[in-house]
């Protein structure tokens, strides 16, 4: 299909109004055609307008319908062959491997959800009977589930313009839980913005979709997803990005005078500890693994490993030395954005200034156009990671800090500083496990998912998966933003009581006629419900 550079509002296109920008080549800094053109605020206010009127149809559809949906869309994305793949890797620099392979994640996640939303028990169905007979007062019939919130905010990343950006994680999450969505799309990336875009458009079409179940906005800057959060007719939103920028959102949506949900990724630093039962069985593995972990994608995930904590011995030593080596003779990589360019450049070059920080290893730059960047291995001591603050902040890029610690109790003073992360990995055997009991149990409070003898980069599409944290990881450590979880924060319970069977939402009546899981009584059960809801309780 041909660019239109154009925004989509609902089934129509938007208008060449707007401030006009390009992507460019990470490669070579060149602009890429077409021109984009910033959403007006008519078309804010119009993808609202049509995502407020979507909602009354779509937010009832049954699972079965919503999932159907979900799959379309991963069928349309999937139709865009080879087109979505060249443009996907000239926007971003990325492989065609990498792209591939999200490519697949994206779809295969539509399609989990849309099991997820199909089968039907995610929605919490509780229910407990009436007893009339009860003392002093007698007992409603109570039934609750979740409902979806109303039109939902998703910000496209700049790092994942597939996975976590136009029919990424949040899209797919607030669809299943039968929310209509607007996009937001990142700037770094919109021609694949607007191929995914067209392929939603597609599926809600077929589908026979109300309108503004699906709008993508573009964007130069940040003026539109303020506007969007803003918005009275947004009822949440879910970003992922920098710690700045999703701090200013939170605020303007607390700011409200209907405050939102607002579900936001800021970045970790994702520590790993090697512990000494590991260090002295594993470390040639562990040092492939790390370099592995930290170069990937250029450094440019929330999963990467930014800390490395070691005890001060010379097996410790020679894990960094190797780390250092591989990391020297890194190829130069191409970053996603200039502004990410040089954030990465201003960060290493304070890290090198910083007192009681060593730069061991620097890769080799070719002085090649576009926005290029080299991997930067440093190391620091526990009292200097502990003193000062910045050093334990995120520099997005192929860059990690080593720090090494005199013992046990230094490590969790360490440990117990931290800030909240999405992830942390512990290397260790299983004497480690026991003799370090204490670390786990900090972590617990620190971090969304706790890796054991592995990497924290690498997320996988799963019920039990947790991709969340404490603050400043996300906004609301209580939520993850993968698996089938990440449904619940766009969803609220309602709680109906003495409703008669046949007004009861259908995941409520007695008969149970979706077979879902429910708990009656505190019982989980797919069984009927043999009791009759009392009409007319006062």
């Amino acid at each position: 299909m041909e660019l239109t550079g154009r925004s989509m509002i609902g089934y129509r296109w938007g208008e060449a109004r707007g401030d006009g920008f390009c992507a460019a080549d990470p490669e070579t800094g060149a602009k890429l055609a077409p021109e984009y053109f910033s959403a007006t605020d008519a078309e804010i206010g119009r993808a609202a307008d049509l995502a407020s009127e979507a909602f009354r149809v779509y937010g009832r559809l049954p699972g079965k319908a919503r999932g159907a949906f979900l799959r379309a869309i991963a069928d349309q994305i999937e139709k865009l062959g080879e087109t979505l793949l060249e443009r996907a890797t000239q926007e971003t620099a990325l492989p065609a491997a990498r792209i591939q392979s999200e490519r697949t994640r994206t779809c295969n996640q539509l399609r989990f959800l849309a099991g997820v939303v199909e089968e039907g028990s995610w929605v919490g169905a509780r229910i407990d009977l009436a007893d009339p007979n009860r003392k002093p007062l007698p007992k409603p019939d109570l039934r609750s589930l979740l409902r979806p919130l109303g039109p939902v905010a998703v910000f496209g990343a700049s790092n994942f313009p597939l996975a976590y950006s136009v029919a990424g994680g949040d899209t797919a999450s607030a669809l299943a839980a039968g929310n209509p969505v607007i996009v937001k799309a990142h700037p770094a990336h919109p021609g694949t913005s607007e191929l995914v875009g067209h392929a939603v458009r597609e599926a809600a079409q077929a589908c026979a979709m109300p309108e503004g179940i699906f709008s993508l906005l573009f964007d130069a800057g940040t003026r539109v997803g303020a506007a969007l959060v803003r918005h009275p007719k947004v009822k949440a939103a879910g970003f992922t990005g920098s710690r700045a920028g999703g701090r200013a959102l939170m605020d303007i949506a607390a700011a409200r005078p209907e405050p939102i949900p607002f579900f936001a990724e800021m970045g970790s630093v994702n520590p790993v500890f090697i512990l000494p039962g590991a260090l002295r069985e594993r470390r040639e593995q562990i040092v492939e693994g790390l370099h592995s972990s930290v170069i990937t994608g250029a450094g440019q995930f929330c999963t990467k490993p930014g800390v490395i904590v070691l005890d001060d011995s010379p097996d410790a030593r020679a894990l960094a030395k190797g780390l250092g080596e591989r990391m020297e003779h890194a190829p130069e990589f191409a970053l996603l954005t200039a502004g990410i360019r040089a954030s990465y450049a201003a960060g290493i070059e304070s890290r090198a200034r910083e007192k009681g920080v060593c730069k061991t290893a620097l890769g080799q730059g070719t002085g090649n156009p576009g926005f290029r960047a080299v991997a930067a291995l440093f190391e620091t001591d526990a009292e200097t990671f502990l003193a000062k603050a910045d050093l334990g902040a995120e520099i997005f890029g192929p860059t990690t800090l080593v720090v090494y610690h005199s013992g046990r109790e230094q490590m969790l003073e360490i440990a117990r500083n931290l800030e909240g992360h999405l992830a942390a990995a512990v290397h260790g055997t299983e004497k480690d496990l026991r003799d370090y009991a204490e670390l786990m149990a900090i972590l617990e409070t620190k971090v969304g998912r706790v890796v054991f003898n592995g990497y924290p980069t690498g997320v996988e599409v799963c019920h039990p998966m947790v991709h969340g944290g404490p603050y400043p990881a996300t906004s609301d450590g209580r939520s993850t933003s993968v698996g089938s979880q990440a449904i619940f924060r766009f969803a609220r319970p309602v709680c109906f009581q003495d409703f008669p069977d046949a007004a009861l939402p259908v995941e409520l009546q007695n008969a149970n006629p979706l077979g879902i899981w429910r708990l009656v009584d505190g019982q989980w059960t797919r069984e009927v419900v043999s009791q009759a809801v009392p009409a007319g309780r006062a």
